[in-house]
């Protein structure tokens, strides 16, 4: 039996998602929540192996949610069924830790299918989303997008006035590495300085 946690602020879609589900036999839904806080909270007592979660609720935003969820339940698979067929935020959900993102304007029976898909432990993308995620045009990725986990890290690190030797202190990272990184991090975001980067990271809110 999947056992489901409906994550949506609307009560009609809610609604509406349960009695789809409950025609399966195979399906049902254990837990509601209509905001981020809610769901970690009931991710804690309810019995669930799937969280089918919309993204664009109040509170924590929906790729932080995402990440939170997979830290605290490693083994909970998330679908995503979201308004939103942009591909570059179903990429960014599914980077994030989703196993699966389709629209709301799908049809039932292809909900059901990816509901089955993921809590099995595979991935589900919506067919007509595929080619935008897949050729997403690269010109419109900024720059920062470029960077490595740990590039990003000391990129905002530096952004934020911080020294060499300090964040070498903070990540345990000898002067020597961090260096390098700064100097792959000013050629990815074609930067001549560090002031560069904290001009750009002020432009695009990276940093305070």
């Amino acid at each position: 039996m999947i056992k489901i946690l409906i994550a949506d602020d609307h009560g009609m879609m809610r609604e509406g998602l349960k009695r789809i589900i409950a025609t399966t036999g195979k399906m049902m839904v254990v837990a509601e929540a209509v905001n981020g806080l809610e769901v970690l909270e009931k991710l804690g007592k309810a019995d669930c192996n799937l969280l089918l979660l919309d993204l664009t609720m109040q509170g924590i935003s929906g790729m932080d949610l995402i990440k939170q969820v997979k830290n605290r339940r490693p083994g909970l698979s998330i679908l995503v069924l979201s308004m939103h067929n942009e591909g570059k935020i179903a990429a960014a959900a599914l980077k994030a830790g989703a196993r699966g993102y389709l629209t709301k304007d799908s049809d039932p029976d292809r909900l059901l299918e990816a509901i089955q898909k993921v809590a099995g432990g595979g991935r589900y993308i919506d067919p007509s989303m595929v080619d935008k995620i897949v050729f997403e045009d690269e010109e419109n990725v900024l720059p920062h997008e470029h960077l490595s986990q740990r590039e990003r890290q000391i990129f905002i690190m530096i952004a934020a006035g911080k020294s060499t030797g300090k964040i070498a202190a903070e990540l345990f990272l000898s002067a020597k590495t961090v260096s390098t990184h700064k100097r792959r991090i000013l050629e990815k975001m074609n930067a001549d300085n560090a002031a560069d980067l904290v001009r750009y990271s002020v432009a695009h809110q990276l940093t305070e």
